[in-house]
């Protein structure tokens, strides 16, 4: 297996942030002249209710079920023919992408989560070593 690097996940990372910054925005657009024609408090209620869960969940679904899909990657990995698998190959299941997900946020509170990626033998960052996982090229 030839791991990816930090790099090659780094611009991955960037061009899914892009992705993901664009999604919620565009859902956004499309809804706010639902809540925003009425009243304040339906537009606050509108805000609570629908835009919040979507931008919170948002990350989580795109990540999960891409990294658990055939593709075994996301839009940004696959750009870049790089897959999530589990340390023997295999593909993940939905609940170990999501807990890999969820374990990003120790990553970044940690920061150096993230660089261990570029300095251990298979380079993995935190969140791949906790959930069992490796970001392969091809």
């Amino acid at each position: 297996m030839r791991y990816a690097g930090f790099w090659l996940r780094f611009v991955a990372w960037v061009m899914d942030s892009a992705m993901l910054a664009a999604l919620p925005l565009i859902v956004a657009l499309i809804i706010a002249p639902i809540f925003f024609t009425t009243s304040r408090t339906v537009a606050v209620l509108g805000v609570i209710f629908f835009i919040v869960p979507v931008v919170g969940t948002t990350g989580w679904l795109y990540y999960a079920l891409m990294e658990s899909s055939s593709y075994q990657a996301t839009m940004g990995k696959r750009a870049l023919g790089l897959r999530v698998v589990g340390l023997n190959g295999e593909p993940v299941s939905f609940g170990r992408a999501s807990g890999r997900f969820f374990l990003k946020i120790l990553s970044s509170i940690l920061l150096i989560g993230y660089l261990m990626a570029a300095f251990t033998a298979r380079k993995q960052a935190l969140h791949d070593m906790m959930a069992g996982c490796i970001v392969i090229r091809g």
